[in-house]
């Protein structure tokens, strides 16, 4: 099993109430106890969030070195992981269309494994990173173009890119409708996007509830299909196709368990992780 990372939060961290991020819904019930934080269940649509949060001026500063050392001893399995999402969602088969349309953008970039990948697939690329430390990993072992901070302060024109690429970032940031907001204004017309994050309706999820490994103080949002289903379409996307992976992880079961387990949640969409391969619509 990949090594996991949950940063412990500071305690000089400012909390904040809000809203439910899927329906704007203000009353919850009580979920899971972590500890360190609150998972709420919104009482209007059922989304699983951390309530209240930090707010983003300190939540930032978790995603430092420590977070960079995580990142760098991971990021092969991530890459491959990643490189088998996008084999899952016919990949090659679009991919030349979509090159000659834009550029393509990572959002949470990490090292840059995956931009250095695209490069030499001959794609023009961009990264985002908000770990520091991560970001000038990029740029100056792998030579990518990388802006450091989040989306929303980076300078892209309307329109810059034919693919947006973010795995296991959503379920990090408060607003994950602005972020899809920002999304769809960077994409072409025709463009799409691949959305990559933990499925709280999984079977892990639902065997090991407030134990299961997605859910850490890092991660704000979890989500399932229905929920972030619902924002992806009404920020104006079409959704292309839905899978899962992940039957259960490694070292929870022995293999001839775990191999027919993994088989089965990528068939019938219980897996551990889903992705999600949007379009935005053409001219």
């Amino acid at each position: 099993m990949e090594k996991t990372y949950s940063s412990v939060p500071a305690g000089a961290e400012r909390m904040a109430p809000i809203v439910c991020p899927v329906c704007g819904e203000s009353k919850t019930s009580p979920y899971w106890d972590c500890g360190d934080f609150l998972i709420k269940k919104c009482r209007g649509c059922g989304h699983l969030y951390q309530n209240p949060q930090p707010v983003f001026g300190d939540l930032k500063n978790r995603y430092q070195d420590s977070y960079f050392d995580y990142e760098i001893s991971n990021e092969e399995a991530f890459f491959r992981l990643m490189l088998l999402g996008l084999e899952d969602v016919g990949f090659p088969e679009w991919e030349e269309k979509l090159k000659t349309a834009g550029a393509f953008l990572d959002i949470g970039c990490a090292t840059g494994c995956l931009l250095a990948s695209m490069q030499g697939r001959g794609w023009k690329v961009q990264g985002v990173e908000i770990c520091d430390p991560s970001a000038q990993y990029g740029i100056k072992k792998r030579g990518v173009p990388v802006f450091i901070g989040p989306l929303e302060d980076a300078p892209f024109p309307p329109a810059s890119f034919s693919l947006v690429h973010f795995s296991h970032l959503i379920e990090h940031v408060p607003d994950p409708r602005r972020l899809l907001a920002r999304v769809y204004e960077l994409l072409v017309p025709g463009g799409a996007a691949i959305i990559v994050t933990p499925n709280r309706a999984g079977f892990q999820a639902r065997l090991l509830k407030k134990k299961w490994r997605s859910c850490i103080a890092d991660h704000l949002n979890l989500f399932d299909k229905k929920g972030l289903g619902r924002i992806i379409g009404e920020t104006g996307f079409s959704i292309v196709k839905t899978q899962t992976w992940g039957g259960i992880a490694a070292g929870l079961a022995p293999a001839f368990i775990k191999k027919p387990l993994d088989r089965m949640a990528k068939k019938f969409g219980f897996g551990d992780v889903m992705l999600f391969h949007v379009h935005k619509a053409g001219t």
